[in-house]
């Protein structure tokens, strides 16, 4: 919402996401941790949350146009940039108990947007 440029506009994207994980140690099998465990639980996010869902800000005046003809939608509390995208993905990363320490989601080959705490 709000936004000056171009991406005022209602629109989408696919995004590719670098995770990052570190530990102090390695595991027994000499990793930080198996690719397919963060694989998992990434796209177990991505598919029940991002994936074919509207993402707006809760305060997006199209919201009861959307309620009225059961469109799915997630009203965030901020607006859904990639920087609040990779936030999200990094928290519930984090939840999941991995020692996530960033999340980057690249929108094109040279637009990328990083997000870690410390």
């Amino acid at each position: 919402m709000n936004h000056p440029g171009k991406c005022r506009n209602l629109h989408g994207h696919s995004v590719k996401a670098s995770i990052s994980i570190e530990q102090e140690q390695l595991n027994d099998q000499g990793m930080v941790c198996d690719f397919s465990d963060i694989r998992d639980s990434v796209e177990a996010f991505i598919d029940q949350t991002l994936d074919h869902n509207f993402l707006l800000h809760k305060d997006d005046p199209i919201i009861p146009m959307l309620i009225a003809n059961k469109e799915r939608f997630l009203a965030l509390d901020e607006h859904p940039t990639a920087e609040v995208l990779s936030k999200m993905i990094y928290r519930h990363l984090k939840q999941s108990g991995f020692n996530v320490a960033q999340v980057v989601l690249w929108e094109t080959a040279s637009a990328h947007a990083c997000y870690r705490e410390n």
